[in-house]
């Protein structure tokens, strides 16, 4: 691991933090834990945004049907 950094909190958050700590696992382990996850919340919640705001146009390109003998 890295040189150890500290983050200074509150006291009702670290008890908040302390609660979500399982068994045997770090706070390290727990903070990276919730880091992964919020990097996907917000990936979502960006492509939602994308998505209600977004004007799209449809693609339209010919695949071969893969079921077909070719020439056919």
């Amino acid at each position: 691991m890295a040189a150890t950094k500290r983050i200074p909190v509150s006291e009702g958050v670290w008890e908040e933090i302390s609660d979500l700590k399982r068994p045997g696992q770090t706070f390290d382990e727990l903070l990276s834990h919730m880091v992964e996850l919020e990097k996907k919340r917000r990936f979502i919640e960006e492509m939602d945004r994308i998505e209600a705001e977004g004007d799209f146009v449809e693609l339209n390109f010919d695949v071969p049907d893969i079921d077909q003998p070719q020439g056919s």
